[in-house]
């Protein structure tokens, strides 16, 4: 039964990096190349992440320059960046595309907080899921008698125990990063 604690606990571990990608996501007015890894454009049939066709570098503490491998790219990506819906207009030259990151207003930043608290509680529905899914197995196995009622009841506590340091992870990681947008 030890297996199902810790099938747990990784499980729950990978809805807390889950988390931490999403949250990277959130801008906070640094350029960072991580902000658009999920724009993707068509590339020879196939929905590709701009990093794949081009190198992304940041110019400047605002400014990422964007290099296509390929000159026909670039109005691809333009419209890809556009569409992404992330407040990025980028600027294009005759090789090279600038993206500068816009100030972040007070408006812009509560907007990105509630959407960090709504992938928040996402990650701890993720994790309340993994909980259920060992308590599961847990009630399953004592119906099977492979475990008695105390061990049963003595691992639902450790996958309690595991929910909360794992929900409080996530916790202090919203509040970490709140502090970060809110920080002008």
């Amino acid at each position: 039964m030890q297996v199902v604690i810790k099938d747990a606990e990784v499980r729950m571990q990978k809805c807390i990096e889950a988390f931490k990608v999403e949250i990277a996501k959130l801008r906070t007015g640094r350029a960072h190349p991580s902000i658009l890894d999920h724009v993707r454009i068509e590339y020879y049939g196939n929905d590709v992440p701009i990093h794949q066709v081009a190198s992304i570098t940041v110019s400047d503490s605002r400014t990422l320059t964007i290099s296509p491998w390929e000159k026909k790219l670039i109005p691809l990506i333009e419209k890809a960046i556009l569409n992404a819906d992330i407040g990025l207009n980028p600027v294009t030259t005759s090789d090279i595309m600038r993206v500068p990151m816009p100030a972040l207003n007070e408006e812009r930043r509560k907007e990105l907080i509630k959407v960090m608290r709504h992938e928040a509680e996402g990650a701890r529905v993720s994790v309340r899921n993994v909980r259920r899914d060992a308590n599961a197995t847990l009630k399953d196995a004592l119906k099977a008698k492979q475990l008695s009622e105390d061990d049963e009841r003595r691992l639902t506590d450790l996958v309690q125990q595991l929910t909360d340091k794992h929900t409080k992870e996530i916790d202090r990681l919203t509040t970490v990063k709140e502090t970060e947008l809110m920080a002008i």
